[in-house]
């Protein structure tokens, strides 16, 4: 069975180690003087060579040979993913107190240690304060803040930076000189790229992609193994957002995530087109801003539609008005057609206004849902899921479904009771709908895609 790339071309000495030149020369230098730490933390993203240079270090400080395949009794590596617990970890304390077998120190490799229970780092809190003078301890994880703060104080911390691109595609020039793999220069860059600062991930892809073709390897064969979109449809993505083409941006999208690309990776294609451009299109800042959030959505479809619609600068046309019940704006009254002129001067008569009534103080929801609590539970459950809109005159409660909606209007009495008593008045309305979106853009996006919540 041939070798994954990864681990052929896996670094044997930290001067082999790429990318990480701050971590490496002091380490070199402190095994140079002999001023070796009792423990070191190694963390960063993942791909970047924590657990490579964990090895060669634990290596080099007993003076011992490195190879992929090095096995020795003072040096352990131990998986916290999978022996977290407090027992773990004082079975640990016990055997750190036996000395080396034949090594000058006896060095314990933690990876993942983020993932020890609390438990289990206060255990290992007390070895590291007073730790034996043979034993020195690694630990590397790629999620430092989930680490006490009374474990970081205790350990020199080196931080691994994401790989650079242009380290990466020499890296990856190089592996394919040597494997003998055909492979066009961008198609490296775009495997580069998609391996964000991973050299792992990086080879991994690279590894994959020899077999892709008995000649050379294009960028478009990269581009389809990934699942990337056309880049002539993020081209026209942004050119129909600069012209405020909300149907250009709803067709292309569509047409993206038809060949098979989910709106994630569609995300990331404008998010790498952007940023290689910004210098000329600052323009494209606030889009960018938007687009950060798309895959923090429960719904990135609409998320990144509404995007790429929220900031057109010139709508070629207004959007289509969504049907909503009930509006969310403030409902105004018609003023009454003006009686025709007297010959005798008459009273004045009071009047509708156009303006809609105003609440006497600003209305707080969390304070009415607090007000309903004890006087109908169960409607208080249900407001938790609501979505409201009061101006003064009504307050709308959009329940979402009609379950919702008949266990409101049951309790209606308490929740008027709950708004008088928040110092509020008018009407309570209460529909089986979603909130309709605040903004015209919004709606019409929804509307397209079949309707939903904005998020």
């Amino acid at each position: 069975m041939s070798k994954a790339l990864y681990r052929t071309y896996r670094s044997k000495s930290l001067d082999e180690i790429v990318g990480q030149d701050h971590i490496t020369a002091i380490l070199k230098r402190a095994i140079a003087a002999d001023k070796v730490a009792h423990a070191y933390l190694l963390t960063g993203p993942r791909g970047v060579g924590k657990t490579s240079i964990a090895r060669i270090l634990a290596h080099a400080i007993n003076n011992l040979p490195y190879t992929d395949e090095s096995n020795h009794l003072d040096i352990i590596e131990i998986d916290a993913a999978s022996n977290n617990s407090v027992e773990d970890v004082r079975e640990l304390r016990e055997r750190v107190q036996i000395a080396p077998v034949s090594a000058k120190r006896k060095v314990y490799i933690i990876d993942e240690v983020h993932m020890l229970s609390k438990q289990a780092f206060n255990a290992l809190l007390k070895t590291l304060e007073e730790p034996p003078e043979h034993v020195v301890f690694i630990l590397a994880t790629t999620d430092a803040d989930k680490l006490p703060a009374t474990i970081i104080s205790r350990v020199q911390r080196f931080n691994f930076r994401p790989i650079a691109p242009q380290d990466a595609v020499r890296h990856l020039q190089a592996i394919a000189k040597k494997e003998h793999i055909a492979i066009a220069a961008d198609a490296l860059e775009l495997i580069a790229s998609h391996g964000k600062g991973s050299f792992r991930d990086s080879i991994g892809l690279l590894d994959q992609m020899q077999h892709l073709s008995d000649g050379t390897i294009t960028y478009d064969m990269v581009a389809q193994i990934l699942g990337l979109a056309d880049q002539a449809i993020i081209s026209n993505l942004l050119q129909a957002y600069d012209a405020g083409d909300i149907a250009a941006v709803t067709a292309g999208v569509q047409a993206a995530t038809d060949a098979g690309t989910p709106p994630h990776v569609i995300t990331e294609q404008l998010v790498d087109t952007i940023r290689d451009n910004i210098t000329n299109r600052p323009e494209w800042l606030p889009l960018l801003d938007d687009l950060l959030d798309v895959p923090k959505s429960a719904w990135p479809d609409i998320k990144l539609l509404t995007a790429l619609a929220k900031h057109v600068p010139t709508p070629a046309a207004a959007p289509p008005q969504r049907p909503t019940a009930p509006a969310p704006s403030a409902p105004t009254k018609k003023a009454p057609v003006a009686p025709a002129p007297q010959p005798t001067p008459q009273p004045a008569a009071a009047t509708d206004t156009a303006t809609p009534l105003q609440p006497s103080a600003p209305f707080e929801w969390e304070q009415f849902t607090n007000a309903v609590k004890p006087l109908a539970a169960g409607a208080f459950v249900i407001l938790k899921s609501c979505s409201h809109h009061y101006d003064g005159a009504t307050l709308t409660l959009y329940a979402n479904k009609k379950f919702n909606k008949t266990k409101l209007d049951k309790a209606m009495p308490q929740l008027n009771e709950a708004l008088a008593a928040v110092g509020q008045h008018g009407e309570i309305v209460v529909t089986d709908t979603i909130k309709p979106p605040e903004d015209a853009t919004t709606a019409a996006i929804l509307d397209m895609m079949g309707g939903g919540e904005e998020l």
